[in-house]
C-alpha cells in the first residue's frame, strides 16, 4: 500500500492519503514563526501497525527541516517516533512544558 502525504497548512496539519485517495490519518500542528508544535496524531484504525504513523512522522519532521523550523513535540506518538529516529535531534526543542 502506497501512501502520500501533504501538508494543508489552511487546517495546519499533514494529511496521508492511499493511492485512491481515502484518509488514512492525521498530524496536525501549530505553527509560530520559526517553531511548529507538533500537537496530534491520529491513523485511521483499518490503517493502524501499517506504517501510516511513521510515514506521517518522518513527512512532517522532514518538512521542518527544510524550512529550517525547530520542532516541539507534543503529540505522544511524535515523541516516542523521535526517540529512535536520531537523526532529527538537532532540531528538537528540548525544554518545552507537556500539554496532556
Amino acid at each position: 500500500m502506497e501512501i502520500t502525504v501533504v501538508d494543508v497548512p489552511e487546517r495546519e496539519r499533514f494529511e496521508a492519503r492511499t493511492e485512491d485517495g481515502t484518509p488514512a490519518g492525521v498530524l496536525t500542528y501549530q505553527l509560530t514563526g520559526p517553531i511548529i508544535a507538533y500537537t496530534h496524531t491520529k491513523v485511521e484504525p483499518e490503517f493502524e501497525h501499517h506504517g501510516v504513523g511513521s510515514t506521517l512522522a518522518r513527512a512532517a519532521m522532514d518538512d521542518a527541516r527544510s524550512k529550517g523550523r525547530t520542532v516541539v513535540p507534543i503529540c505522544p506518538f511524535l515523541s516516542g517516533w523521535l526517540e529512535e529516529h536520531h537523526e532529527y535531534d538537532a532540531m528538537i526543542a528540548r525544554s518545552h512544558r507537556r500539554i496532556r
